[in-house]
């Protein structure tokens, strides 16, 4: 067995202890109700005497429901308990927010000028589409015609000429609506339209392009599947959130209109299938339509983080690997050395007051590898800066710090050179500085060494909005085709495999709103999971399948697996499954493969749940003969916590082994006839000597290679280690903190809350007078059910006197909104104003929160099945109410 010692591999990388991250908001009062059977959604409002409006009507083929808003808030949890117990209701669900697509911004840019480096005239030679074999479809004629592809995003600019110019029958983008409007921030109420223009945000544009941008634009950007016919739903306004219920109905829609492809690059932590929005799109994929949700862009909180909707049952989860090339748009701008003059391009930061400044430039230090370059404060020699535009490369501390260092001599104009590949747009709004910007690392190392060697540097910059940009490429050197470090690891928590499979979404050339600038270049799962989508319209072309089962397990079988690679080194080791899934689609491959598997992937499970021999077939649908032989091909095997006493999984990167699974076959060599079927057994044992207790998840290949030439490979994993015995809350992993303090600072005990008067919790005359507390619970693994009682620390109230028993726990109740359901690792925090689950107010007095979380794999009807925590004890009272009507609360004792 070899540990290896990725010391050397893992330079530059900070540890965190845990991935902060937020449970996706529940909105106050607002519910999805799944009904039984059909029935009408307005007469159900109706039925509730007018306390509630209707929010959405979701009454579809495969999902019949609606979304309500119960107007009296602080009575919203009993009466939804009520609609729970209603005839026809199925299931009542509480609505959940989740946030615009993350992605980074490097450059974007209208074309001004002549293009310096286009696509070659003739075959594709677009990057991403050489690295998926895409290429290959286009230059043979399969495009995707015929094929529609809905798009759940942010809407998409089809006024752009490379997007169509139109929307509706005979355009690119030719269905969809706006379910939302340019004002819905998730917190509002939406204003649908029939028009799903993005003209403010730029995501969905991006995503589009991807799939399909035509090729009059003067980037040579080719869409991956341009004759595919476009939906667009847009789900957001120009920034904030969307509520599930209308991620349900815009999925409804899009599946009812006739896609044959549904795509979002949408979701948020969890790690639960069962997720209410997942199991909707689930529906869909078992009704035939091929479903790809982005994973996520949360590698860095490590293993364990597989995202919604993405680790839905059935549903196709994306991650990311990064181009192969560094595109980048930049800004025309000239400097001056020695006389001579020459051009260089620039990506403008915020601030980017840039107006014909032309200003010599001065460095700090000359040693380009330097990552705290400009990190410390100045020294005193340093000469008045204010007439010098100060170079600084990027590195270890923030833009802000560096260019308050450089602000604080009197600068007013900082450039910042990369560390890695093309140019971000930065953001350091410091007092005194009005222009920032970025270059590449190869033109701040050419002016540094131009300055060391007392040659002057004048810099020449035009507004960024008249300058005119130009395309650079370069090769990616350091993690071109390799996993993209913000892609989010799987499994779920109940060790399904995710994601499935990867594609380029790592720096990705596309279209992009003309008001924002017509192209630019984004990073993010959300760039792969189009790709994926173009890929399955190619397939479905070239193979004559809409079938998800079968385009997915084709997919998976001929993707390429690649090492594990971080900071421009390899490992020897493939990533693991739980990372790259099967590895990076190689479309061409599965258009043609004639070896069909009957699986995507194998999942082996936990110790507990331990299913060690498992069956899979391969089908020849050749014309002749084939012997197979079948291996085993071990991946890197990823550690979730660091040492044997610890319960929060390591942030990426975890630590590594090549302490691999060893499979056998039964039978492992075999011939199959054309036309033929043979069933494999495969029997697994977990790896030897690895510490079950630090939950080590081991994954690998079965290579299958045939005599004609084929050679195929099938994902599996499972974890060596008992899931349940993995504490998800620790004894001290609830605390109390104040509503207002966003970095959670834990509070003494013994602290008296002011809280409004008893319904009055939203209104803003009390908002200097009070203070709410905050329940924060730090899961260390994903939970299933969260919950938090309410413990009276006296008995002189009549809530206290009539307080029940539940699970050991002497409590009045929950407050409102809880329990939890389906929680992802990380921070959960609960902000409380007194109101309780069942619409009372807690009395005035003192009390604690006793929290419990149930274990992975846990019966909830146990009370040995859950973790608990307590926060310190604390005491509330309310602010009297400002009408005489108003019974005061009991003040306690």
């Amino acid at each position: 067995m070899v540990r290896l010692d990725l010391a050397a591999v893992l330079l530059a990388v900070t540890a965190v202890a845990r991935a902060v991250t937020n449970t996706p908001a529940i909105v106050p009062g607002a519910y999805i109700v799944e009904y039984e059977e059909d029935q009408d959604s307005h007469a159900l409002v109706n039925n509730l005497g007018g306390k509630a409006s209707l929010r959405k009507d979701l009454r579809f083929k495969l999902f019949k429901g609606a979304s309500i808003q119960f107007k009296d808030t602080k009575n919203a949890d009993k009466m939804a308990a009520k609609v729970a117990t209603m005839p026809k209701v199925k299931a009542v669900y509480p609505v959940r927010r989740y946030p615009v697509p993350h992605h980074v911004v490097h450059s974007t840019g209208d074309a001004v000028q002549e293009v310096l480096s286009k696509r070659d005239v003739g075959n594709d030679t677009f990057s991403t589409h050489l690295m998926t074999q895409v290429n290959q479809f286009r230059d043979s004629g399969v495009t995707g015609k015929g094929i529609k592809i809905a798009v759940i995003d942010t809407g998409t600019d089809y006024l752009h000429p490379a997007l169509g110019g139109c929307f509706g029958p005979g355009c690119l983008v030719s269905y969809g609506t706006d379910l939302v409007g340019d004002a819905f921030n998730g917190a509002n109420t939406p204003i649908p339209d029939p028009d799903p223009l993005d003209n403010c945000n730029g995501h969905g544009t991006h995503v589009a392009g991807i799939i399909a941008a035509q090729t009059n634009n003067p980037y040579g950007i080719v869409g991956a599947a341009q004759d595919v016919t476009l939906g667009s739903y847009r789900v957001f306004g120009c920034t904030g959130e969307v509520g599930n219920d209308i991620l349900i109905a815009a999925y409804n829609m899009a599946y009812e209109a006739g896609s044959d492809i549904i795509t979002a690059s949408i979701g948020g932590p969890s790690g639960w299938s069962e997720d209410p929005w997942a199991a909707v799109v689930t529906r869909i994929v078992e009704n035939g339509v091929p479903c790809v949700v982005s994973a996520g862009n949360d590698g860095d909180a490590g293993i364990f983080y597989a995202s919604t909707a993405a680790n839905g049952k059935k549903v196709t989860a994306i991650a990311s690997v990064d181009n192969t090339v560094t595109p980048a748009l930049l800004s025309n701008a000239t400097f001056t050395i020695n006389g001579t003059d020459d051009f260089f391009g620039f990506t403008a930061g915020e601030p980017g007051a840039w107006n014909d400044v032309s200003l010599p430039l001065w460095a700090v230090g000359f040693d380009v590898a330097d990552p705290a370059n400009g990190c410390e404060p100045y020294p005193d020699s340093t000469p008045d800066l204010s007439g010098y535009v100060v170079l600084v490369r990027r590195g270890s501390c923030t833009f802000v710090e560096k260019a308050t260092n450089a602000a604080a001599k009197g600068a007013k104009y900082v450039i910042f050179y990369n560390n890695v590949d093309g140019t971000i747009s930065v953001s350091a709004a410091v007092e005194g500085i009005v222009g920032t910007a970025m270059v590449t690392p190869e033109q701040g190392a050419a002016w540094i060494k131009a300055l060391e060697a007392g040659s002057e540097v004048v810099v020449h910059m035009p507004d960024p909005q008249k300058a005119g940009t130009f395309l650079t490429s370069s090769d990616n050197k350091l993690t071109g085709g390799f996993l993209s470090g913000f892609t989010s690891w799987g499994p779920t928590y109940e060790v399904e495999v995710k994601p499935q499979f990867s594609t380029p979404g790592g720096l990705i050339l596309s279209t992009y709103p003309r008001a924002l600038g017509s192209y630019g270049v984004l990073s993010g799962t959300s760039m792969a999971c189009p790709m994926a989508a173009a890929i399955y319209a190619l397939l479905m072309n070239a193979r004559g399948t809409k079938d998800p089962k079968t385009l997915e397990n084709v997919l998976s079988s001929t993707a390429r697996p690649n090492l594990f690679r971080l900071d421009g080194q390899s490992l020897p080791l493939l990533a693991p499954v739980a990372q790259q899934g099967a590895g990076l689609l190689q479309a061409w491959d599965a258009a043609h493969a004639t070896t069909l598997l009957s699986v995507s992937s194998l999942s082996f499970n936990d110790t507990d749940h331990f299913n060690p021999v498992q069956d899979f077939s391969i089908t020849n649908t050749g014309k002749t003969a084939v012997t197979y032989s079948l291996s085993n091909v071990g991946a890197a095997t990823a550690y979730t916590f660091r040492d044997g006493s610890s319960i929060d999984p390591s942030a990426f990167p975890n630590e590594l082994t090549a302490d691999f699974a060893s499979l056998s076959f039964a039978p492992n060599n075999f011939t199959i006839p054309a036309g033929g079927r043979k069933i494999v057994t495969v029997t697994a044992t977990a790896p030897k000597g690895v510490d079950v207790k630090r939950l080590p998840v081991y994954s690998g290949y079965i290579a299958i290679n045939g005599s004609d030439s084929s050679a195929l490979s099938l994902p599996y994993l499972g974890v060596a280690g008992s899931m349940h015995s993995a504490v998800v809350l620790a004894a001290n992993g609830a605390s109390l903190s104040r509503a207002r303090d966003d970095s959670n600072s834990p509070l003494p005990g013994n602290l008296t809350f002011v809280l409004p008067p008893p319904g009055f919790a939203n209104d803003t005359s009390y908002a200097n007078s009070t203070e709410r507390p905050k329940l924060v619970v730090a899961l260390a693994m994903g939970s299933a059910l969260l919950r938090a009682d309410l413990v009276p620390l006296t008995n002189c109230t009549a809530a206290a006197r009539a307080a029940s028993t539940v699970f050991g726990t002497r409590t009045i109740g929950q407050p409102e909104g809880l329990p939890a359901q389906w929680n992802p690792r990380g921070i959960f925090e609960h902000k409380w104003d007194g109101k309780m689950a069942d619409g009372s107010y807690a009395p005035a007095g003192s009390y604690r929160f006793a929290v419990k979380a149930l274990r992975i794999f846990g019966d909830p009807q146990l009370a040995s099945e859950y973790d608990a925590a307590e926060t310190v004890d604390f005491k509330i009272k309310y602010l009297p109410a400002p009408s005489a009507k108003f019974r005061r609360q009991d003040e306690g004792c």
